[in-house]
């Protein structure tokens, strides 16, 4: 089983997008759905897999921050 959590869209620039996982940046491809700056996003094996509203983002990133 995998966990994914959310993270922030700073910058898209040739099909790949920098996404800021609290602090911790990392480029993910943005082919398999439709993505802007600003928008958050769960990632897996390198490619976004869905986008989700801030809301959504801010309770998955505290219950996750909740189980350490």
């Amino acid at each position: 089983m995998c966990v994914a959590i959310p993270g922030e869209v700073k910058e898209i620039k040739d099909g790949k997008a920098i996404i800021d996982f609290s602090g911790n940046q990392v480029e993910a491809y943005v082919g398999l759905v439709n993505v802007k700056v600003g928008d958050y996003a769960l990632v897996h094996a390198g490619c976004i897999i869905q986008t989700m509203k801030k809301s959504e983002a801010e309770e998955i990133t505290e219950l996750m921050n909740g189980l350490e």
